[in-house]
Protein backbone atom coordinates (compact mmCIF):
# COMPACT_ATOMS: atom_id res chain seq x y z
CA UNK A 1 0.00 0.00 0.00
CA UNK A 2 1.24 3.56 -1.19
CA UNK A 3 2.01 6.09 1.66
CA UNK A 4 0.86 8.81 -0.29
CA UNK A 5 -2.87 8.99 -0.11
CA UNK A 6 -5.19 7.96 -2.95
CA UNK A 7 -7.47 10.72 -4.51
CA UNK A 8 -9.78 8.41 -5.81
CA UNK A 9 -10.61 4.46 -4.10
CA UNK A 10 -12.13 2.28 -6.59
CA UNK A 11 -14.44 0.02 -4.97
CA UNK A 12 -14.74 -3.97 -6.30
CA UNK A 13 -17.03 -6.31 -4.44
CA UNK A 14 -17.00 -9.65 -6.25
CA UNK A 15 -18.39 -13.13 -5.75
CA UNK A 16 -16.86 -16.14 -7.88
CA UNK A 17 -15.79 -13.86 -10.91
CA UNK A 18 -12.46 -15.84 -12.02
CA UNK A 19 -14.11 -15.71 -15.66
CA UNK A 20 -13.90 -12.32 -15.95
CA UNK A 21 -12.14 -10.62 -13.28
CA UNK A 22 -8.65 -10.71 -14.81
CA UNK A 23 -10.25 -8.17 -17.91
CA UNK A 24 -11.55 -5.90 -15.53
CA UNK A 25 -8.43 -5.24 -13.49
CA UNK A 26 -6.25 -5.00 -16.91
CA UNK A 27 -8.78 -2.65 -17.56
CA UNK A 28 -8.45 -0.55 -14.22
CA UNK A 29 -4.82 -0.74 -14.18
CA UNK A 30 -4.46 0.97 -17.11
CA UNK A 31 -6.24 4.09 -16.46
CA UNK A 32 -4.81 7.00 -17.65
CA UNK A 33 -5.26 8.72 -14.10
CA UNK A 34 -2.87 6.82 -11.57
CA UNK A 35 -3.74 8.29 -8.31
CA UNK A 36 -6.16 5.68 -6.99
CA UNK A 37 -6.74 2.30 -4.86
CA UNK A 38 -8.14 -0.63 -5.48
CA UNK A 39 -10.15 -2.18 -2.92
CA UNK A 40 -11.16 -5.42 -3.94
CA UNK A 41 -13.79 -7.04 -1.40
CA UNK A 42 -14.05 -11.16 -1.82
CA UNK A 43 -17.95 -11.85 -0.81
CA UNK A 44 -16.81 -15.47 -0.07
CA UNK A 45 -15.69 -16.68 -3.34
CA UNK A 46 -14.85 -20.57 -3.45
CA UNK A 47 -13.33 -19.90 -7.20
CA UNK A 48 -10.08 -18.57 -8.15
CA UNK A 49 -10.80 -15.11 -7.72
CA UNK A 50 -9.40 -14.20 -4.84
CA UNK A 51 -5.84 -16.06 -6.43
CA UNK A 52 -6.75 -13.56 -9.67
CA UNK A 53 -6.28 -10.63 -7.09
CA UNK A 54 -3.64 -11.38 -5.29
CA UNK A 55 -1.48 -11.92 -8.97
CA UNK A 56 -2.45 -8.20 -9.67
CA UNK A 57 -1.99 -6.84 -6.25
CA UNK A 58 1.80 -8.25 -6.12
CA UNK A 59 2.52 -6.07 -9.59
CA UNK A 60 0.69 -3.52 -8.24
CA UNK A 61 0.56 -2.25 -4.91
CA UNK A 62 -2.39 -0.22 -5.32
CA UNK A 63 -4.50 -3.29 -5.22
CA UNK A 64 -5.68 -4.33 -1.81
CA UNK A 65 -7.86 -7.88 -1.15
CA UNK A 66 -9.95 -7.87 1.37
CA UNK A 67 -11.90 -10.97 2.92
CA UNK A 68 -14.20 -10.30 5.47
CA UNK A 69 -15.96 -13.57 4.45
CA UNK A 70 -19.51 -13.94 2.35
CA UNK A 71 -21.83 -10.41 3.46
CA UNK A 72 -23.86 -10.37 0.34
CA UNK A 73 -23.05 -7.80 -2.29
CA UNK A 74 -24.46 -4.64 0.04
CA UNK A 75 -21.99 -6.14 2.84
CA UNK A 76 -19.20 -6.14 0.65
CA UNK A 77 -19.65 -2.72 -0.95
CA UNK A 78 -20.04 -1.25 2.67
CA UNK A 79 -16.92 -2.93 3.63
CA UNK A 80 -14.81 -1.62 0.45
CA UNK A 81 -16.34 1.96 1.30
CA UNK A 82 -15.64 1.87 5.21
CA UNK A 83 -11.80 0.86 4.24
CA UNK A 84 -11.63 3.18 1.36
CA UNK A 85 -8.79 6.11 2.06
CA UNK A 86 -9.86 8.77 -1.02
CA UNK A 87 -12.10 11.57 -0.52
CA UNK A 88 -13.77 10.14 -3.80
CA UNK A 89 -14.31 6.68 -4.48
CA UNK A 90 -15.77 4.86 -7.87
CA UNK A 91 -18.09 1.90 -8.44
CA UNK A 92 -16.80 -1.16 -10.37
CA UNK A 93 -18.11 -4.62 -11.16
CA UNK A 94 -16.19 -7.70 -11.87
CA UNK A 95 -17.62 -8.94 -15.13
CA UNK A 96 -17.04 -5.26 -17.01
CA UNK A 97 -14.60 -3.28 -18.13
CA UNK A 98 -13.30 0.33 -18.08
CA UNK A 99 -11.99 3.08 -20.93
CA UNK A 100 -9.10 4.32 -20.22
CA UNK A 101 -9.85 7.50 -19.17
CA UNK A 102 -13.11 6.60 -17.13
CA UNK A 103 -11.18 7.88 -13.38
CA UNK A 104 -9.41 10.81 -14.91
CA UNK A 105 -12.63 12.78 -16.57
CA UNK A 106 -14.77 11.66 -13.91
CA UNK A 107 -12.66 12.83 -11.18
CA UNK A 108 -12.11 16.13 -13.45
CA UNK A 109 -16.00 16.85 -13.39
CA UNK A 110 -16.32 16.51 -9.53
CA UNK A 111 -13.10 18.37 -9.29
CA UNK A 112 -14.60 21.33 -12.08
CA UNK A 113 -18.08 21.11 -9.79
CA UNK A 114 -18.34 20.82 -6.56
CA UNK A 115 -22.11 20.89 -6.07
CA UNK A 116 -22.59 17.77 -7.86
CA UNK A 117 -22.41 14.59 -5.22
CA UNK A 118 -22.09 11.89 -7.78
CA UNK A 119 -21.16 11.79 -11.55
CA UNK A 120 -22.12 8.89 -13.74
CA UNK A 121 -21.34 8.12 -17.76
CA UNK A 122 -22.51 6.87 -20.80
CA UNK A 123 -22.39 3.28 -21.41
CA UNK A 124 -22.26 0.83 -23.76
CA UNK A 125 -23.58 -2.87 -23.53
CA UNK A 126 -20.94 -6.12 -24.47
CA UNK A 127 -21.24 -8.72 -25.99
CA UNK A 128 -24.08 -8.04 -28.63
CA UNK A 129 -24.93 -11.43 -28.96
CA UNK A 130 -26.48 -11.29 -25.32
CA UNK A 131 -28.54 -8.25 -25.22
CA UNK A 132 -31.73 -8.37 -25.48
CA UNK A 133 -33.87 -5.67 -27.87
CA UNK A 134 -35.59 -4.04 -24.92
CA UNK A 135 -32.46 -3.36 -22.91
CA UNK A 136 -30.98 -1.72 -25.97
CA UNK A 137 -34.15 1.35 -25.63
CA UNK A 138 -32.90 1.63 -21.65
CA UNK A 139 -29.57 2.38 -22.57
CA UNK A 140 -30.56 5.04 -25.27
CA UNK A 141 -32.49 6.42 -22.40
CA UNK A 142 -29.88 6.21 -19.75
CA UNK A 143 -27.16 7.54 -22.02
CA UNK A 144 -29.72 10.71 -22.74
CA UNK A 145 -29.39 11.45 -18.87
CA UNK A 146 -26.47 13.92 -18.96
CA UNK A 147 -26.91 16.92 -17.26
CA UNK A 148 -28.31 17.27 -13.04
CA UNK A 149 -31.22 18.63 -14.47
CA UNK A 150 -31.90 15.88 -16.94
CA UNK A 151 -31.24 13.15 -14.18
CA UNK A 152 -33.51 14.89 -11.47
CA UNK A 153 -36.44 15.24 -14.22
CA UNK A 154 -35.97 11.23 -15.03
CA UNK A 155 -35.50 9.77 -11.52
CA UNK A 156 -38.82 8.56 -11.17
CA UNK A 157 -38.31 6.93 -14.76
CA UNK A 158 -36.02 4.27 -13.91
CA UNK A 159 -31.93 3.93 -12.98
CA UNK A 160 -30.96 6.78 -14.88
CA UNK A 161 -26.89 6.07 -13.81
CA UNK A 162 -25.43 2.50 -14.12
CA UNK A 163 -24.08 1.57 -10.77
CA UNK A 164 -21.03 0.32 -11.82
CA UNK A 165 -19.99 3.69 -13.74
CA UNK A 166 -21.02 5.70 -10.72
CA UNK A 167 -18.32 7.85 -8.73
CA UNK A 168 -19.18 9.82 -5.30
CA UNK A 169 -17.83 12.26 -2.48
CA UNK A 170 -17.69 9.54 -0.25
CA UNK A 171 -18.48 12.06 3.03
CA UNK A 172 -21.98 12.16 1.43
CA UNK A 173 -22.62 8.26 0.80
CA UNK A 174 -21.41 8.12 4.31
CA UNK A 175 -23.13 10.75 5.71
CA UNK A 176 -26.33 8.62 4.11
CA UNK A 177 -25.42 5.73 6.43
CA UNK A 178 -23.68 4.14 3.48
CA UNK A 179 -25.62 1.45 0.93
CA UNK A 180 -28.76 -0.14 2.24
CA UNK A 181 -29.76 -3.64 2.35
CA UNK A 182 -33.48 -4.90 1.63
CA UNK A 183 -35.93 -6.33 -0.79
CA UNK A 184 -35.03 -3.78 -3.49
CA UNK A 185 -32.21 -2.44 -5.90
CA UNK A 186 -29.33 -0.84 -3.48
CA UNK A 187 -27.88 1.21 -6.54
CA UNK A 188 -31.18 2.68 -7.35
CA UNK A 189 -32.05 3.36 -3.63
CA UNK A 190 -28.78 5.02 -3.30
CA UNK A 191 -29.68 7.36 -6.08
CA UNK A 192 -32.92 8.18 -5.06
CA UNK A 193 -31.63 8.89 -1.48
CA UNK A 194 -28.93 11.19 -2.90
CA UNK A 195 -31.93 13.03 -5.29
CA UNK A 196 -34.24 13.29 -1.53
CA UNK A 197 -30.97 14.71 0.42
CA UNK A 198 -30.78 17.70 -2.71
CA UNK A 199 -27.85 15.97 -4.03
CA UNK A 200 -27.22 16.83 -7.73
CA UNK A 201 -26.18 14.38 -10.06
CA UNK A 202 -24.58 14.34 -13.66
CA UNK A 203 -22.89 12.46 -16.65
CA UNK A 204 -19.30 12.56 -18.43
CA UNK A 205 -21.13 12.55 -21.74
CA UNK A 206 -18.93 9.87 -23.31
CA UNK A 207 -18.68 6.23 -22.97
CA UNK A 208 -16.35 5.27 -20.12
CA UNK A 209 -18.02 1.58 -19.03
CA UNK A 210 -18.44 -1.37 -20.75
CA UNK A 211 -21.09 -3.15 -19.09
CA UNK A 212 -21.34 -7.01 -19.35
CA UNK A 213 -24.34 -8.58 -19.95
CA UNK A 214 -25.14 -12.13 -19.47
CA UNK A 215 -28.27 -14.56 -18.56
CA UNK A 216 -26.65 -15.47 -15.16
CA UNK A 217 -26.10 -11.62 -13.90
CA UNK A 218 -27.01 -11.00 -10.79
CA UNK A 219 -29.53 -8.49 -11.84
CA UNK A 220 -31.32 -10.79 -14.03
CA UNK A 221 -31.27 -13.79 -11.23
CA UNK A 222 -31.86 -11.67 -7.99
CA UNK A 223 -35.79 -10.95 -6.70
CA UNK A 224 -34.06 -7.91 -5.54
CA UNK A 225 -33.96 -6.41 -9.06
CA UNK A 226 -37.50 -7.52 -10.47
CA UNK A 227 -39.29 -5.04 -11.80
CA UNK A 228 -41.84 -5.25 -9.32
CA UNK A 229 -39.29 -4.96 -6.94
CA UNK A 230 -37.62 -1.09 -8.85
CA UNK A 231 -41.56 0.11 -8.95
CA UNK A 232 -42.28 -0.39 -5.42
CA UNK A 233 -39.16 0.97 -4.58
CA UNK A 234 -40.29 4.27 -7.03
CA UNK A 235 -43.22 4.62 -5.45
CA UNK A 236 -41.97 4.56 -2.15
CA UNK A 237 -39.42 7.76 -2.68
CA UNK A 238 -42.48 9.53 -4.87
CA UNK A 239 -44.64 9.02 -1.91
CA UNK A 240 -42.53 11.16 0.34
CA UNK A 241 -41.41 13.72 -2.76
CA UNK A 242 -42.52 17.30 -1.71
CA UNK A 243 -44.19 18.39 -4.95
CA UNK A 244 -46.78 15.52 -4.14
CA UNK A 245 -47.81 17.52 -0.89
CA UNK A 246 -48.46 21.04 -1.81
CA UNK A 247 -52.07 20.73 -2.13
CA UNK A 248 -52.35 20.68 -6.04
CA UNK A 249 -54.49 18.37 -7.29
CA UNK A 250 -53.63 15.09 -8.74
CA UNK A 251 -53.99 13.55 -11.96
CA UNK A 252 -52.41 10.58 -13.71
CA UNK A 253 -51.79 9.99 -17.25
CA UNK A 254 -52.37 6.26 -18.53
CA UNK A 255 -55.62 4.73 -17.65
CA UNK A 256 -54.58 1.47 -19.06
CA UNK A 257 -54.32 -1.81 -17.34
CA UNK A 258 -50.87 -2.30 -16.34
CA UNK A 259 -50.14 1.87 -16.06
CA UNK A 260 -53.08 1.82 -13.43
CA UNK A 261 -51.31 -1.19 -11.67
CA UNK A 262 -47.95 0.31 -11.85
CA UNK A 263 -50.04 3.34 -10.20
CA UNK A 264 -51.51 1.65 -7.68
CA UNK A 265 -48.16 1.20 -5.56
CA UNK A 266 -48.39 5.12 -5.17
CA UNK A 267 -51.96 5.24 -4.59
CA UNK A 268 -50.99 2.79 -1.52
CA UNK A 269 -49.67 5.34 0.25
CA UNK A 270 -52.85 7.63 0.50
CA UNK A 271 -52.86 9.09 -2.69
CA UNK A 272 -56.28 9.85 -4.80
CA UNK A 273 -56.48 11.46 -8.38
CA UNK A 274 -58.84 13.80 -9.46
CA UNK A 275 -59.06 12.71 -12.78
CA UNK A 276 -57.03 10.17 -15.13
CA UNK A 277 -56.06 11.05 -18.75
CA UNK A 278 -55.59 9.01 -21.47
CA UNK A 279 -56.29 9.42 -25.78
CA UNK A 280 -57.52 5.69 -25.89
CA UNK A 281 -61.54 7.09 -26.96
CA UNK A 282 -62.72 3.70 -25.19
CA UNK A 283 -61.55 4.82 -21.72
CA UNK A 284 -62.18 8.53 -22.13
CA UNK A 285 -65.92 9.16 -20.13
CA UNK A 286 -64.94 6.16 -18.49
CA UNK A 287 -64.06 6.00 -14.67
CA UNK A 288 -61.40 4.13 -12.63
CA UNK A 289 -62.66 3.86 -8.80
CA UNK A 290 -64.82 6.52 -9.30
CA UNK A 291 -62.24 9.01 -11.07
CA UNK A 292 -63.33 10.02 -14.04
CA UNK A 293 -60.92 9.27 -17.16
CA UNK A 294 -60.60 12.74 -19.83
CA UNK A 295 -58.72 12.96 -23.28
CA UNK A 296 -55.65 15.43 -22.90
CA UNK A 297 -57.00 18.62 -23.46
CA UNK A 298 -58.84 18.69 -20.05
CA UNK A 299 -55.34 19.41 -18.52
CA UNK A 300 -55.72 23.05 -20.76
CA UNK A 301 -56.66 24.82 -17.82
CA UNK A 302 -55.36 27.88 -15.47
CA UNK A 303 -55.40 26.31 -12.07
CA UNK A 304 -52.64 23.90 -13.35
CA UNK A 305 -53.05 19.97 -11.33
CA UNK A 306 -49.79 18.34 -10.87
CA UNK A 307 -49.27 15.45 -12.97
CA UNK A 308 -47.72 11.95 -13.15
CA UNK A 309 -47.45 10.18 -16.44
CA UNK A 310 -46.75 6.75 -16.18
CA UNK A 311 -46.85 5.81 -19.95
CA UNK A 312 -43.79 4.19 -20.44
CA UNK A 313 -43.80 3.38 -24.33
CA UNK A 314 -41.02 6.35 -25.25
CA UNK A 315 -42.07 7.95 -28.45
CA UNK A 316 -45.71 8.12 -26.28
CA UNK A 317 -43.94 9.63 -23.32
CA UNK A 318 -42.47 11.98 -25.54
CA UNK A 319 -45.34 13.30 -27.11
CA UNK A 320 -47.63 13.50 -23.63
CA UNK A 321 -44.31 15.43 -22.52
CA UNK A 322 -44.98 17.79 -25.60
CA UNK A 323 -48.56 18.18 -25.03
CA UNK A 324 -47.78 19.40 -21.44
CA UNK A 325 -45.65 21.76 -22.32
CA UNK A 326 -47.95 23.36 -25.08
CA UNK A 327 -50.54 24.25 -22.52
CA UNK A 328 -47.41 25.65 -20.35
CA UNK A 329 -46.60 22.37 -18.04
CA UNK A 330 -42.96 23.00 -17.16
CA UNK A 331 -41.16 19.49 -16.32
CA UNK A 332 -40.60 19.13 -12.37
CA UNK A 333 -42.78 22.35 -11.73
CA UNK A 334 -46.03 20.72 -12.93
CA UNK A 335 -45.40 17.58 -13.84
CA UNK A 336 -43.14 14.21 -13.83
CA UNK A 337 -42.34 10.87 -15.93
CA UNK A 338 -42.40 7.62 -13.88
CA UNK A 339 -41.60 4.54 -14.83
Amino acid sequence: MSATPPLVSVLLPFYNAAATLDETLHSIRQQTFTAFELIAVDDGSDDDSAAIVRHHARDDGRIRLLQPGRQGVVGAMNSALAAARAAIAARMDADDLMAPERLELQYRLLCDQPQLAAVGSQVQLFPEEQVQGGFHEYIRWQNACISAHDIADEIYVELPIANPSLMFRREVVLALGGYRDGPFPEDYDMLLRLHHAGHAMAKVAQVLLHWRESADRLTRTDPRYSREAFARLRSDYLARDPRLHSGRPLVICGAGRRTRQRAQLLLEHGFRPVAWIDIDPRKIGNTVHGVPVHAPQWLDQEDKPFVLSYVTNHGARDVIAAQLQGMGYVRGRDYLMVG
